[in-house]
């Protein structure tokens, strides 16, 4: 039985996060076999890459902001990105303390070739919307990324996350 009221989720499978990560790993399987086994890159990788290619040099902490990826896992992504030289760190000019990341020509040479494949698997995707489809479909994620940052910046703001301890110890073994 359809659920009446699609607003007030009354099963996992109803919750939109849960039914975006679905799709997210069924459309994204294909893409990681890509970057995987013919490029050598995990999909974290791939991520900065793209980032750099479409906004130039960053400081890893804006890089890690951008791609909205923990600065821990931005840092160990960048020095396996630097050891398969596919981008470059050097000091900045004006602070020495700081860092500026940047594609080298083969991580240039790397994005240009894997984008398109990226791209296609994308069309793939969602050539079963029509032009309205998509459309309405675009409009719907704009507006529900909106709201979903308005949302994080007023609910539970006071709770830190503990992802390196998986969660809060605190909360399952009181």
């Amino acid at each position: 039985m359809e659920n009446p009221d699609p607003r007030v989720p009354k099963h996992l499978s109803e919750l939109l996060n849960f039914r975006l990560q679905r799709l997210h790993a069924l459309s994204g399987a294909p893409v990681i076999r890509i970057l995987e086994g013919r490029h050598g890159i995990t999909r974290r990788e791939w991520r900065l890459l793209a980032w750099l290619a479409e906004m130039g040099p960053l400081s890893p902490s804006d890089l890690a902001l951008s791609s909205q990826l923990d600065r821990a896992r931005t840092s160990r992504a960048i020095g396996s990105l630097v050891n398969k030289g596919l981008v470059n760190r050097t000091l900045a000019t004006h602070d020495p303390r700081r860092a500026l990341v940047a594609l080298t020509p083969e991580g240039q040479s790397l994005y240009a070739k894997v984008f398109p494949e990226v791209a296609h698997i994308h069309a793939q995707l969602v050539e079963v919307l029509d032009d309205a489809q998509l459309q309405t479909l675009d409009t719907v994620l704009a507006l529900l990324t909106a709201h979903a940052r308005t949302l994080n910046e007023r609910v539970a703001t006071d709770i830190k996350a503990q992802r390196q301890a998986g969660g809060s110890r605190r909360l399952r073994s009181g």
